[in-house]
């Protein structure tokens, strides 16, 4: 697959930005089993210890404040170009909520079906795995200072009220 170019993502950023910035919604979920394995659900349960259950995130010694990966549904539909390849990010919420740091702090709370979620300050970037599924332009446009501020790589959240999310769950700052 010939990946965008900068200029194709710029192109298009008018409507990611566009994102709802109060309520939102939950466009996928995916759980990572393992390494390089996907699995989208419907529905997901989210534990305040083990995050997402049966994701691999859970191992000993891993920071709660990076137990979800949360990122724009919009841009990585424009990245993937393909539905079925959007998992290939590798986050378990895709969104359409303005993720930016002006919208969402460190320390914001999404309620998300049953469950609560907290804004963390751990940086989320772009990666070699990024890159190979996205293009190189790609991870260096969610890298830079525009995708830094929008976070179009994504945030990092933790669950701070277990709870199950459902597909097509509203997402609400509280």
């Amino acid at each position: 697959m010939k990946h965008l170019t900068k200029t194709e993502i710029e192109e298009k950023l008018p409507h990611v930005l566009q994102s709802p910035r109060d309520e939102g919604t939950v466009e996928l979920i995916v759980r990572r089993p393992q390494t390089d394995l996907r699995e989208e659900l419907e529905s997901g349960e989210f534990d305040v210890e083990k995050g997402l259950i049966g994701d691999n995130w859970f191992r000993p010694g891993r920071s709660p404040e990076s137990q979800i990966t949360i990122m724009n549904s919009r841009i990585v539909t424009l990245l993937a170009q393909d539905d079925s390849r959007r998992a290939l990010a590798g986050d378990q919420l895709y969104v359409d909520l303005d993720l930016s740091d002006e919208n969402l702090p460190p320390g914001t709370r999404l309620e998300v079906g049953t469950a609560i979620l907290e804004t963390t300050a751990l940086p989320h970037n772009g990666c070699k795995k990024f890159i190979e599924r996205f293009g190189l332009d790609a991870m260096r446009f969610v890298n830079s200072p525009i995708g830094k501020e929008h976070h179009l790589r994504g945030i990092y959240a933790k669950v701070v009220k277990s709870g199950v999310v459902r597909r097509g769950d509203k997402i609400l700052k509280t």
